[in-house]
């Protein structure tokens, strides 16, 4: 039978962190505030918010490195609070981190795309299958021999996601995967995650700040202060130039030239993301 949960289930999720610099045990400095939201299979989702507004701490729950202080994370339907769920949480949702190096433990590429498997204990045929076709579907398989140092960042990062695909998660979640690279790095990831997506079904929630890597998902989520103020297609929420800036986001460029030139009486969406709808409008317009 098959179970028909969401991926990831948040239900009233409230946590927060002791306050620094307080003798006080009780002073807490609330970082989620009361959270709900679900996330289904298949999806991609791309979760915004400027630094300190919550979306990495609960991107931490979705993988159960964090456990609500109230409230409750669900991942296929598992609850993170209890302990005997955890291998199981961590098998359906991986995690991939900023920096590719502090993710890369062995000296050899497919060594330590291995690594995860190996801990799993799967059967060691299995496991170079499970190599292989992780490295192919990253694109990394013929720097399968080499050392990890030798890789550019973006390499690197791709590296660090096969390790997670050898996992064979239901769930990638990726915390600002991109942060670190060049422009070229950036794109080969976000190629990357759109193919894992889209060819193989895996649900992909993306912490980021870049708008242009936003804009690619099929819905975002803005998190600002610890709450959801923003849920919807990227169309809808990068419409919404004011409210975006007032928190101090960007919109894609495209959008907030779309945006300007409503605002001085022309007639022209502002739901345009791609430089290719902005130059089908200005055509019109002109």
């Amino acid at each position: 039978m098959k179970n028909n949960h969401p991926m990831i289930q948040a239900k009233n999720l409230i946590f927060s962190y002791p306050a620094e610099n307080s003798e006080n045990q009780d002073n807490l400095n609330l970082i989620l505030k009361n959270i709900s939201l679900e996330i289904q299979k298949g999806s991609f989702t791309a979760i915004l918010g400027h630094n300190g507004s919550g979306k990495s701490t609960l991107a931490k729950h979705m993988n159960a490195i964090l456990i609500p202080d109230e409230g409750k994370m669900l991942v296929d339907g598992l609850d993170t609070c209890q302990e005997e769920n955890l291998f199981a949480i961590r098998q359906k949702a991986g995690m991939v981190f900023q920096n590719p190096d502090n993710q890369i433990v062995a000296t050899i590429v497919e060594e330590d795309v291995a690594f995860a498997p190996e801990n799993l204990g799967v059967p060691p045929e299995e496991i170079r299958k499970r190599v292989d076709n992780a490295l192919k579907s990253v694109k990394m398989y013929e720097y399968r021999n080499h050392a990890p140092t030798q890789l550019s960042g973006g390499q690197k990062q791709r590296v660090a996601i096969a390790g997670v695909i050898a996992m064979q998660p239901d769930c990638i979640i990726l915390d600002e995967p991109t942060a670190m690279l060049d422009p070229q790095g950036r794109q080969e990831v976000m190629e990357t995650i759109l193919k894992l997506n889209q060819k193989y079904h895996i649900t992909i929630i993306l912490i980021t700040h870049y708008m242009e890597e936003a804009a690619l998902a099929e819905r975002v989520v803005v998190i600002d202060n610890g709450e959801i103020i923003l849920d919807d297609t990227p169309k809808k929420v990068f419409s919404q130039v004011d409210r975006m800036k007032k928190i101090g986001l960007a919109v894609p460029q495209v959008t907030e030239l779309a945006w300007e030139l409503n605002k001085a009486g022309y007639a022209i969406s502002t739901e345009i993301m791609t430089e290719q709808e902005c130059l089908t409008a200005l055509e019109k317009l002109l």
